[in-house]
């Protein structure tokens, strides 16, 4: 197994209620599972390949919950990448190199009937902790923000956190509200569920820093 490692930050969005629901309980807020990740890796390697200030995303989709399979899912690589690059980066994304179910990458694909070829494009992610916003276009394929839950109440947003120590995808993770406005893959995501996270990964899982 080749020794790789990613940390960066990671904004995705999905079509459960916000807080993540289906985490708690058996079935997701609707009966259906889809939604989009994208990572920015501040550093990085694949063995002796640098992968460090490059972007990635997956797409996903499932017809019920996630663990009854049958999904599809999209990987796409960052159009700046070398040709190693993108090999290494689409074996990631594709749960290689991988020990069983150590990352959520690694079970996507193994939930997964329908595996498209990675594609190569353009990713553009600007996400602001503080203000704790996010916006992603990858052109002919996703383009979707994030911002904070805002209250019913005063005209200010939430700052929502999740905390599940020794998750295989995140410890700690913001919660945001997230839209799609366009996918080639279709996802109906508006004012879903999304979340923000810094991201450590490796072959043996998440790494968990105390």
């Amino acid at each position: 197994m080749i020794d790789w490692y990613l940390e960066g930050v990671e904004f995705g969005n999905c079509s459960c209620d916000w807080c993540f629901p289906c985490e708690h309980k058996s079935l997701p807020s609707r009966s259906d599972c889809a939604g989009f990740e994208v990572v920015r890796i501040d550093r990085g390697h694949f063995g002796p390949i640098n992968l460090g200030g490059l972007n990635m995303a997956l797409l996903y989709s499932w017809p019920g919950p996630l663990l009854e399979g049958e999904g599809e899912i999209v990987p796409i690589i960052d159009a700046r990448a070398s040709a190693a690059q993108r090999s290494a980066l689409a074996s990631i994304l594709l749960g290689g190199h991988t020990e069983e179910g150590m990352t959520h990458w690694w079970i996507f694909h193994a939930l997964s009937k329908t595996v498209h070829a990675p594609i190569c494009r353009a990713i553009e992610f600007e996400f602001d902790v503080e203000a704790e916003t996010a916006r992603v276009m990858i052109p002919e394929i996703l383009e979707a923000t994030g911002r904070p839950i805002m209250s019913r109440h005063v005209e200010a947003g939430h700052r929502v956190r999740i905390d599940i120590p020794r998750r295989v995808d995140f410890a700690v993770t913001g919660t945001l509200s997230g839209t799609v406005g366009t996918a080639a893959m279709e996802l109906d995501l508006e004012d879903c569920f999304g979340q923000f996270s810094v991201l450590r990964h490796c072959g043996t899982g998440a790494v968990h820093r105390a």
